[in-house]
């Protein structure tokens, strides 16, 4: 497909988007998130050996309460456990540094799908005929070849984040500001969020 153009498909802020943006890629479907964390949390469960505390930073039982809450997001652990899931690697691309992590890589996968990360949105990335193009016809699962690419496909992916990086549409995660939306409490940067929660228990920030 040598011509045509890689879009951004927005998934809902809902704290499920990574979920969701998975659901969209491999089946088009952005409503996933309930029936991937029971996947995530069943998988986890059956494997207490790996999936072990020192790799969870929590019990293997804490854990697979904490997925299966739809306020809790998901991360580099759940997009691994997705790949293998669905038998497709997954490629997330990070806007503000441009690197993209490759998740189910060396394991024999012959097809990707792709996303976009903003700091702390995952959306979807699909391959369509223009721009402007409805989606029901995007391409979203591509062929990997022999080198481990995916060919043209992987061009335009590449220059989307390039120049979604220059419009500087991602989240400084280091030093952005948020609001403790229960005491009000102004923190900076995603560690000042985990400090405060660690201390309080308070979980609900808004960027202010």
């Amino acid at each position: 497909m040598d011509d045509g153009a890689v879009v951004r498909r927005v998934i809902p802020s809902d704290n499920s988007c990574l979920f969701n943006a998975v659901g969209y890629v491999m089946e088009h479907d952005r409503n996933k998130s309930s029936e991937l964390r029971q996947v995530i949390a069943a998988t986890v469960a059956s494997d207490t050996e790996n999936y072990n505390e020192a790799f969870l930073a929590k019990s293997n039982e804490e854990y697979c309460a904490w997925i299966l809450e739809p306020k809790n997001w998901g991360g580099a652990i759940e997009l691994s456990i997705l790949a293998d899931y669905y038998g497709r690697e997954i490629a997330a691309y990070d806007i503000q540094t441009t690197r993209c992590d490759l998740y189910g890589q060396g394991k024999g996968y012959t097809e990707r799908v792709m996303l976009i990360y903003d700091g702390l949105h995952y959306d979807a990335l699909a391959m369509t005929p223009s721009k402007n193009a409805p989606e029901e016809v995007d391409q979203t699962i591509f062929p990997v070849d022999r080198d481990g690419n995916i060919g043209f496909v992987q061009v335009l992916a590449e220059s989307l984040i390039e120049e979604t990086k220059r419009q500087r549409n991602f989240t400084d995660t280091a030093n952005f500001t948020l609001r403790c939306g229960v005491c009000q409490q102004g923190v900076v940067g995603q560690a000042g969020a985990v400090e405060h929660a660690t201390a309080t228990g308070h979980i609900n920030f808004q960027e202010y």
